[in-house]
């Protein structure tokens, strides 16, 4: 069985006329973390960006090459955006939650989804906490204000929102830069621990933490892809001096 989600072929980017990506070409594999590395302004979020469309929200973007999930072009005429941000769900760097109360934070999206049965409603928010790993902190502060929550607490509930609509990949773009390393370790624990249900691709600026949650690893360099394998390889014995380099600390 084909374990392809997306598969990326010459991709390139602009922002206006500044190019972002150059030819591109990655493999994401079902339940499998995927870790984009590089220094900063080198393409990574462009990137992620790209797998949902979030780029078409920005000004005078262009996209060239292909990104197929499951075979189908994302950008092709006939794709439903938001069908698409559905299926390939995000979690952003700094927490957003709505201004509203914890459960309804997660029923948001489900109610759009027509989901509105209360008892439904009401086993989904548990369930998306559950796997979020937040249900026990909040049980019983269901209806206070999301605000309330700590930076580390937003941050899981962005997740338990984003997984309550049953996406297929979750992005997430640098989502613990904001935490303390406590926080930072249970999110870590928790993408772990996602990945037997979804297939994960994040942008991280730190290097242990590639390390610790990912399969396979991307590096990226002035928006060009300099090399793609399996994590332990990048890190312990990497094909490109640059990317040794770079996983070393020397430069970046």
């Amino acid at each position: 069985m084909d374990n392809t989600v997306f598969e990326l072929t010459k991709l390139n980017f602009w922002y206006g006329p500044s190019q972002a990506l150059y030819d591109v070409d990655v493999t994401i594999r079902r339940n499998q973390n995927t870790a984009l590395i590089g220094p900063s302004g080198c393409g990574k979020s462009t990137l992620l960006r790209c797998l949902n469309r979030m780029n078409d929200l920005i000004e005078r973007t262009r996209v060239q090459g292909s990104i197929m999930l499951h075979g189908q072009d994302v950008y092709a005429p006939e794709v439903d955006v938001i069908e698409l941000r559905k299926r390939v769900g995000m979690v952003f760097q700094k927490s957003n939650p709505f201004p509203k109360s914890i459960a309804d934070n997660i029923a948001y999206g489900l109610r759009i989804q027509g989901v509105t049965a209360k008892g439904e409603l009401s086993d989904r928010i548990e369930a998306s906490l559950r796997k979020a790993a937040l249900w026990d902190e909040v049980k019983d502060r269901l209806q206070e204000s999301a605000m309330a929550l700590s930076g580390g607490q937003q941050q899981r509930l962005c997740i338990a929102r984003a997984i309550a609509v049953e996406p297929e990949v979750l992005l997430m773009d640098e989502p613990c830069s904001a935490l303390d390393p406590v926080a930072t370790a249970k999110i870590e624990e928790l993408i772990q621990d996602l990945k037997k249900e979804y297939t994960i691709v994040i942008v991280t600026h730190n290097m242990q933490q590639a390390a610790r949650v990912s399969d396979y690893t991307a590096f990226f360099y002035l928006g060009k892809l300099v090399e793609f394998d399996a994590t332990t390889k990048i890190f312990t014995n990497p094909a490109n001096k640059q990317t040794e380099d770079y996983v070393t600390g020397r430069f970046g």
